[in-house]
Parts: C-alpha cells; sequence; structure tokens
C-alpha cells in the first residue's frame, strides 16, 4: 500500500500550484558541504534527509531520538547511499555530550532542526518535557552552531504565532534562541500526513468504520505538503547564505486557511467514497486555536521572494536577557518545577496563557511535592 502523501494528489484539497523547489543556486550552496539534520527519522526529517543526499554532501549526519525511526530510514539509505556519505546517531538534542561529539567529528557546516515535540494535546500534558527538548534542546544546539560558525535552519511552526499551546510557545521560544544567534527560522503551516497528523487520523478512522471526530469544522489551518516542506527548508538555507550576516524569520507564501471540516470531507471521498460516514464533533483541545496565522499583528511580512518565501519582521529578545531568561528555565525544569518553570516561560513569551489543562498539572506537580 502506498503512503498516503503518495496515494493522493493534495493540490486537490489545496485548490492552489504547488510551492516553488529550491532552484539550482540553492541546491548549489548545500553541495558538498557537512549537513547536519535533527530529527532525521520524522516526515520531515526524513524527507529532507533523502532530498540532501541527492545534493552529494561532503557528509550527511542523520540524528534521531526514536530507535524504530532511525532504523527505518537507515534501512532506506542503506540502499542507496555510501556509509562513507552518511552517519546515523540514536540520540537526543538534549544530550549535549552527544552534540559535542558530533560537531567535534563532523564540524557541520549546516544545521537543519526538524527535532521537536510536536503534538499539541500531548504537550499539556507534559509541558516539562516539551520545555526540555524544545527549549533547551535547541539552546544546546545553537551554542554549538554558533562557536563553529554553523548556519543554523530551524523547522519552527505557524502556533508559535501568537502561540496558545505549549508547544506553540516552546517553539516561539526556538525562534527567539536561533534568532539571537544569527540562525534562520521557517514557520511552516500543518503537513498533509505527516506522521500522526489528523490526515492519518481520519483514514485511521475509515479503514475501522469509526466516526470522524472533527475538533471543530470551522477551525482554519494553513497546510502544506511533505514535499513543499523540505524544499522550503532547502530554500530557506540559500536566503540564510545570501544574507550571511542576518537572522531571518520566513514563512510561506500561502494565501489563506483550509477548514478541518473540509479537509474531512476530502479524506472521506478518498478513502470511503460509497460509504456513509459518522462525523463526531468534539471541540477543540486545551491549547487549539480556532484559527492559524503565520504571524501576527505585531509582526511584518515583506513582499515574497522567488522561493516562495516572505520574511517576517519580528520582535527579538536582547541576547544578555534571553540566556537569563534560560538559566532560569533550566534550573526549574531541572527541579522538575512546573510552576517557576512556567513564569521563566510566560517572561520568554510574554502574551502566553497556559491553558487550563497545563494549569491544572502545575496543581497536580505542586501536590505531589507537597505529598
Amino acid at each position: 500500500m502506498q503512503p498516503i502523501e503518495e496515494s493522493v494528489d493534495w493540490y486537490r484539497f489545496l485548490e492552489r500550484p504547488r510551492l516553488p523547489v529550491a532552484d539550482s543556486a540553492a541546491e548549489k550552496i548545500l553541495r558538498g558541504k557537512s549537513i547536519l539534520v535533527t530529527g532525521a527519522g520524522g516526515s520531515i526529517g526524513s524527507s529532507l534527509a533523502e532530498r540532501l543526499a541527492r545534493l552529494s554532501p561532503r557528509k550527511l549526519v542523520l540524528l534521531e531520538a526514536s530507535e524504530s525511526h532511525l532504523h527505518e530510514l537507515k534501512s532506506r539509505f542503506d540502499n542507496s547511499q555510501s556509509a562513507d556519505d552518511r552517519v546515523c546517531y540514536l540520540g537526543s538534542v538534549t544530550d549535549e555530550a552527544l552534540l559535542d561529539e558530533i560537531f567535534a567529528q563532523h564540524q557541520p557546516d549546516w544545521i537543519f532542526h526538524a527535532a521537536a515535540h510536536k503534538h499539541v494535546s500531548l504537550l499539556e500534558d507534559h509541558p516539562l518535557a516539551a520545555l526540555a527538548n524544545n527549549v533547551l534542546g535547541m539552546h544546546a544546539l545553537c551554542m554549538r552552531a554558533e562557536a563553529t560558525h554553523s548556519r543554523t535552519v530551524l523547522l519552527s511552526t505557524d502556533k508559535a504565532a501568537a502561540p496558545t499551546s505549549m508547544m506553540g510557545a516552546t517553539k516561539r521560544v526556538a525562534e527567539l534562541i536561533v534568532l539571537a544567534m544569527g540562525g534562520t527560522a521557517v514557520r511552516l503551516g500543518n503537513v498533509l500526513a505527516s506522521r500522526g497528523s489528523v490526515v492519518e487520523t481520519f483514514a485511521r478512522q475509515i479503514a475501522l468504520g469509526e466516526p470522524i471526530t472533527i475538533t471543530d469544522p470551522e477551525a482554519g489551518r494553513f497546510w502544506l505538503t511533505v514535499e513543499e516542506s523540505t524544499e522550503l527548508l532547502i530554500s530557506a538555507a540559500a536566503e540564510a547564505s545570501e544574507n550571511a550576516m542576518e537572522a531571518m524569520l520566513l514563512v510561506p507564501d500561502l494565501a489563506r486557511t483550509h477548514q478541518v471540516g473540509d479537509l474531512a470531507k476530502f479524506i472521506v471521498k478518498q478513502f470511503s467514497p460509497d460509504k456513509d460516514t459518522p462525523v463526531e464533533f468534539i471541540g477543540l483541545g486545551p491549547g487549539e486555536k480556532k484559527l492559524e496565522v503565520l504571524w501576527t499583528e505585531g509582526e511584518e511580512a515583506a513582499v515574497a521572494g522567488r522561493n516562495g518565501l516572505r520574511r517576517i519582521h519580528t520582535q527579538r529578545m536582547p541576547r544578555k536577557q534571553l540566556e537569563f531568561e534560560l538559566r532560569e528555565l533550566q534550573l526549574a525544569i531541572g527541579r522538575r518545577d512546573l510552576a517557576e518553570a512556567l513564569t521563566a516561560l510566560q517572561s520568554l513569551v510574554p502574551g502566553y496563557s497556559p491553558s487550563q489543562r497545563v494549569i491544572a498539572n502545575v496543581k497536580h506537580s505542586s501536590n505531589q511535592v507537597q505529598a
């Protein structure tokens, strides 16, 4: 059976042309370079790894925290690329000793950072894990990139714009870190048929004969394909190279959102056109927005370039203040003090208000400490 992303013509749903692919100038920048991809076993990470492999890098270093995902990726590469050109590491970006080893041995010129905890509802229940991985992992990586003059491209998310979730807030801090340290962040939207996405959920429910569960049929999301996301990240490297002394926040040039209810109808037509598939509306979960945005009212978007990316002028945090707040956050995480960690997070992202689910976790963790 074909993977979902390969078996569906997503542009029938999107009703727009494909976004531009990375041009030859962008590809030339990465040829012959040592490149580190974190989160290399994820949907975008693995697509990016395979795309980069075709550019003949000097070294392709693949870091992945999931054993099964890394095994799957390695199996695909074993049939297509020499072991001399790529190396796999099983581990997390929060493992600083491992990062030191990778940077010492492979001296990456470019880093594509796709390693993040991403599931909104899950992270509302595991906020300390989100903070440790998405924030402290980003900082550890950027510190080493800065010390070795490597260029970093962060895969961010539209949920970082005026965040209402732990996932969005931690990714906003990741943006602040990479911008403060001279890197590039790319805010992508929702990626169609990525691992664990709503498309997979809908397809599984249809296959099992279950009702399709929709949070809110009018919830609006920006949608991209895996291939488009991959090409945008490579194009972002070209933007970074052309503006070598500047940190940048970029977003794809997408004209509008699509409603989740319309996506559900499209998926039903693709996988169960002759059946009457029931639908259940379950309401937005903790931290979820009804409508996503790619930039906020306090940010300014430039005209899109030839590569389908728009530059966003966004507020940045002074480096000294950022480092102070990150130290406070790291200390709170080390003590597993969620209340203090949230205080530090809100200092980093002043507009963020934790959901009732996160607040309940604070109370629960405080009760455990008292007991």
